[in-house]
């Protein structure tokens, strides 16, 4: 599971890509890669190495289709390190991507567009002084306020044969697994943080937040 830097590198990432279209972050369930990524050396407290791999560079819309890609993500790069603070942030350079995905320590994220369909990947490692970077956790938590990440409120899910839900028409009915009444989950990226009852609030649905997760209960 994701700590808080890894998550907010990533979330920044997703924010700077110049993509014509949003992405999302997700926690990839398939470290393994191919091809080549841009990876950079974030020197400071904590220190980090990340890495970027963008599936089709077409898509980027930043006027340099050009230019090396190294240099298109370098703004990119620094979003993703402003999440650290003060430190040094070395030039980027291409790489074979399962070197730095595959890496001990080592967080990967898919950044999925709305067809959920992977527009680019992230690698984050974490190195240096982690209880240093904590100890001054509020005055970095400014500089990433800005970010968007994604909200989820799930009331339930299932699973079901393909064949059933190529035979969905309105008015069917699918049950869902979890009974009528009980608590919303709520998800940050993809990650479990608490639990609510939906309400409506002039006219749209809402969530009232009942209990937030620590650490160990959302892992």
């Amino acid at each position: 599971m994701s700590t808080f830097h890894e998550t907010a590198i990533a979330a920044a990432i997703a924010g700077k890509l110049p993509f014509g279209y949003p992405v999302i972050p997700t926690p990839s369930t398939d470290p393994g890669a191919t091809g080549e990524a841009v990876a950079v050396t974030f020197i400071g407290t904590p220190g980090a190495r990340i890495a970027i791999q963008v599936v089709d560079p077409t898509h980027l819309e930043d006027g340099s289709q050009g230019a090396d890609l190294a240099d298109r993500l370098h703004p990119v790069f620094e979003a993703a390190a402003s999440v650290l603070g003060t430190g040094s942030l070395g030039d980027g350079e291409r790489v074979r991507a399962a070197e730095v995905f595959t890496a001990s320590g080592t967080q990967v994220f898919d950044l999925v567009d709305a067809s959920g369909a992977i527009a680019a990947r992230a690698s984050v490692r974490i190195d240096g002084d982690r209880a240093a970077a904590a100890s001054t956790g509020p005055q970095r938590l400014s500089r990433i306020a800005g970010v968007e990440m994604e909200l989820v409120v799930e009331i339930g899910r299932t699973r079901m044969p393909v064949r059933d839900v190529l035979s969905l028409e309105p008015g069917h009915v699918v049950e869902l697994d979890r009974a009528a009444g009980s608590p919303a989950d709520i998800k940050l990226n993809g990650r479990l943080i608490g639990h609510g009852t939906v309400v409506v609030a002039d006219g749209d649905f809402a969530i009232r937040v009942e209990r937030i997760l620590d650490g160990a209960e959302s892992v």
